[in-house]
């Protein structure tokens, strides 16, 4: 059974940063793809950035440019750094991973932006 467990979730003040880390059971280079999602309050949860298994990424037009998603061999896990951080950017986060027809997802971490 595959676990992730994101870590990284806080505080922060409009413009500050955050790094959110997704630890995997198992390798994360046997996943097919390793995302993270958002999601806030009254809304349904988002695709925020996601990284396949050859090393590409992409990510949500609304955080193109603030936040990266990397993959960090020596931890095992996938990071999120997330810049510029925005109030429209509190939610929680979760991490998830895809290997073939399975789907697996972590317990959430909370990000709130507030000043």
């Amino acid at each position: 059974q595959v676990q992730l467990v994101e870590s990284g979730g806080d505080l922060v003040q409009p413009g500050g940063s955050l790094r959110l880390s997704c630890a995997a059971s198992g390798s994360i280079f046997s996943f097919n793809a390793v995302s993270w999602y958002r999601q806030a309050p009254g809304k349904e949860r988002e695709l925020v950035a996601s990284i396949i298994s050859g090393g590409s990424t992409n990510y949500a037009d609304s955080v193109k440019g603030r936040f990266t998603i990397s993959r960090d061999s020596a931890k095992n896990a996938v990071h999120l750094q997330m810049d510029s951080l925005k109030f429209e950017d509190t939610a929680v986060y979760y991490c998830n991973a895809k290997r073939f027809a399975f789907n697996y997802w972590g317990q959430g971490t909370q990000v709130t932006v507030s000043s």
